[in-house]
């Protein structure tokens, strides 16, 4: 670890000198030999680096929603050429190419502040045997060693010797409980923020590999740090532990305000939406105007999120328009309210197998009723002394036939 810290011995400079201007300001306040001051200044060297690496932050948003966009068509292109690992790579490459991802922007952050964190890490082991280091004179170095975060020395490892740890005024017991807290800490930070991303902010509509590779990540990375952990100064801990803490802040907020489309987070994104829209009746912020744009622009491709949200809007009597606002809409509401009903009405009609059986019987009794009303006919015809047996049957007499009594036919004749 210490070769590797010196490769970015050309960093610890600019890092020693940033550590010393915040510890000139926490000094004042808790004592330039606390272990206040010197903690605190390792935390605002932390958020310094994050302020810094946000616009890298958005890019690795975006690089892993690409990624989890091209999951299938990947996945296409293996099973087609999975004979074939050099066409492979090339159709790879090209599908990057076209829609302008790079699977490394996903490491981006990571891979910006491990020059800091092994340029601190060298800080620290200098403080620890005593030599001065970047703007660190050596009046800074020997208060740095009198530090202490708990009873813990920031110079202190969990793997340090007693004579070590005795040597920085400490006692073993105090570094080894203090370091094994932080470790356990940083550990469980990192799993908690993988785990919030895989369940909240994760398409779920989307089952490939990658997903898959997450969650192995989930389990993998928290142990691996785990185990190097015990080989890091409290210091280098500090820095860790925050900065587990601000990406998972960071992420809270990224799934709350811009989620993942298809994901559980966007869908209750969408329904705090729709709410605040009924209640105030607009839009209220330009952002939440451009993710309704972007839905209504979509069309027949939205995913079951978004038709929820457009129903939702059209039941509150609203419409969704193209410039991202909302307005007024009885005809939505109206629709919205007539599918309802419809919906409601078509249920009392649905019967079961006995009930259709039991009404396709009714028929038969229903013939009855005209027959009846047929012989009450011929009695008042009867009555009214109009012809009895032969008109009965074949109605009125046609035209060029005779009144009265019919003469037989004969059998031979025709009818």
């Amino acid at each position: 670890m210490d070769t590797i810290a010196s490769l970015f011995s050309f960093i610890t400079t600019p890092v020693s000198w940033i550590i010393v201007q915040f510890h000139a300001l926490y000094g004042a306040i808790f004592g330039p030999d606390t272990g206040w001051a010197w903690g605190l200044s390792i935390v605002s060297l932390v958020v310094v680096i994050r302020i810094c690496l946000i616009p890298l932050f958005v890019k690795q948003i975006k690089a892993t929603r690409n990624m989890q966009a091209l999951q299938p068509k990947m996945k296409a292109i293996q099973e087609r050429y999975k004979n074939d690992k050099q066409r492979q790579s090339e159709e790879m490459m090209k599908l990057y190419k076209e829609t302008g991802t790079n699977p490394l922007s996903s490491c981006l952050p990571i891979l910006a502040q491990s020059p800091f964190f092994f340029a601190l890490y060298h800080v620290l082991s200098k403080i620890a045997s005593g030599d001065e280091i970047g703007v660190l004179n050596q009046s800074l170095v020997d208060s740095a060693r009198q530090a202490h975060i708990f009873g813990a020395p920031i110079a202190a490892k969990f793997t340090d010797s007693p004579e070590k740890v005795e040597a920085l005024n400490a006692s073993l017991t105090d570094v080894r409980i203090v370091t094994a807290v932080m470790i356990i800490l940083m550990s469980a930070s990192q799993f908690y923020t993988q785990r919030q991303l895989m369940q909240k902010n994760v398409d779920l509509t989307v089952k490939t590999p990658f997903m898959q590779q997450q969650k192995m990540l989930m389990y993998i990375f928290p142990l691996i740090f785990a185990v190097l952990g015990i080989n890091f100064p409290v210091g280098v801990l500090i820095y860790w532990l925050t900065t587990n803490v601000w990406t998972m802040g960071q992420q809270m907020y990224v799934i709350n305000q811009n989620p993942t489309p298809g994901s559980k987070a966007q869908d209750h994104y969408l329904q705090r939406l729709i709410k605040s829209i009924t209640s105030h009746g607009q839009v209220r912020s330009r952002r939440k105007r451009s993710v309704i744009q972007a839905i209504v622009a979509k069309g027949p491709d939205r995913n079951d999120n978004e038709r929820r949200f457009i129903t939702g809007l059209a039941k509150a009597g609203f419409a969704a328009q193209a410039d991202g606002t909302v307005a007024k809409s009885e005809t939505a509401l109206l629709e919205a309210e007539g599918a309802g009903s419809a919906h409601k009405r078509q249920q009392p009609k649905r019967q079961s197998k006995s009930q259709r059986q039991s009404t396709g019987t009714q028929p038969s009794t229903t013939k009855s009723t005209p027959s009846s009303g047929s012989e009450r006919a011929r009695a008042g015809q009867q009555k009214s002394g109009e012809p009895k047996s032969g008109q009965a049957k074949s109605g009125q007499a046609k035209s060029g036939q005779r009144k009265g009594p019919q003469r037989p036919k004969h059998p031979s004749s025709k009818k």
